[in-house]
């Protein structure tokens, strides 16, 4: 049974207790008034209708105030019940007092099915509502279950693909660390095949000048230098950007840390505060429900805390639900 089903079953119930109401009030006044009119003094007369309009208003009062208090999942106790039964005994004792005193059976097995029906339906009404509104949680809840399970399977699915993202750029980072790897050992392997080569061609000029020696010897250990000097600034560089992206990491990190603080702190200050006296203004009201449907307290809970009323604050949850629903759409996509 969906929303709309239990909301055309409430519409039903409704219309059928009031036509029952309404077709017993008229069937007692105009039972009521003649019994009442031969009872009063002549010029008192004109007063014959009131009991059995006073009767019929509690009657009205119960119904009204029954259904409303089913729809809200209370109950008012012993005294609602005491003034349901009274006024349907009353009314049944009002309608079937003419035929009782002129002793005529039919009479009163006619005038009590009015009244009798009006007792049985309030009773019946009032059992239908709270299945009613006792379906309406249940659904609720299975509502509230499954929005549930859909969020943490989208946040499920942003951490997977988030994995697999930080998996491709180790893989990627470590294929550019061997290429690296593998151009250093290309260019040390030739500078070794350099050097010996150097060192035959060395071996067979022996006879050169010594200091054409000793400036190619000088001109390589400057080399070498260079290239030494070279690796240093390089791992020296990539060393300071790494540390540069653990400190951005980090201040990243505090200032969320430090910005989930204050939201906590305001929320708890929100919620602590206890139930409203009175309506609260508008702006802080929605602030208040935002920081129930945050900490996931019930409409009734919330509506307590801020002073509105339960329709309102559901209509509130309702747009936070769906705002919520529309970040999480294109993460899902």
């Amino acid at each position: 049974m969906n929303a709309v089903q239990i909301r055309s079953a409430e519409t039903a119930l409704a219309v059928g207790t009031w036509l029952i109401v309404g077709g017993a009030m008229l069937y007692s006044i105009l039972t009521v008034t003649p019994l009442m009119a031969t009872h009063t003094p002549d010029e008192w007369v004109w007063t014959a209708p009131i009991l059995p309009l006073v009767v019929d208003a509690a009657v009205v009062i119960v119904v009204r105030l029954d259904s409303v208090l089913a729809r809200l999942g209370g109950h008012g106790g012993r005294w609602p019940i005491a003034l349901r039964w009274m006024t349907g005994a009353m009314t049944l004792a009002l309608n079937i007092a003419d035929s009782a005193l002129r002793k005529d059976l039919v009479g009163v097995a006619v005038h009590a099915v009015a009244p009798l029906l009006l007792i049985v339906t309030a009773e019946t009404g009032l059992a239908y509502r709270r299945a009613i509104a006792a379906a309406v949680s249940r659904l609720e809840a299975e509502q509230r279950a499954e929005r549930a399970a859909r969020e943490q399977a989208a946040v499920e699915q942003r951490e997977q693909e988030a994995r697999r993202i930080r998996e491709e750029r180790e893989h990627a980072a470590a294929l550019a660390r061997e290429q690296r790897e593998h151009e250093v050992r290309l260019v040390r392997e030739q500078a070794e095949r350099e050097e010996a080569a150097r060192r035959a061609e060395r071996a067979e000029r022996e006879g050169r000048e010594r200091v054409e020696r000793e400036a190619r010897e000088r001109l390589e250990r400057e080399r070498e230098q260079q290239r030494r000097e070279r690796e240093r600034r390089e791992r020296d560089a990539a060393q300071q950007r790494e540390n540069e992206r653990l400190a951005q990491v980090e201040a990243v990190r505090r200032r969320e840390a430090a910005r989930a603080a204050r939201v906590e702190r305001e929320r708890a200050a929100l919620l602590a505060s206890g139930p409203a006296v009175e309506k609260l203004p508008e702006d802080e009201a929605r602030g208040v429900v935002r920081a129930a449907f945050d900490v996931g307290l019930a409409v009734r809970a919330a509506a307590e805390l801020c002073g509105w009323s339960v329709g309102w604050v559901s209509a509130r949850y309702q747009e936070h639900r769906d705002a919520a629903e529309r970040v999480l759409e294109p993460a899902a996509r």
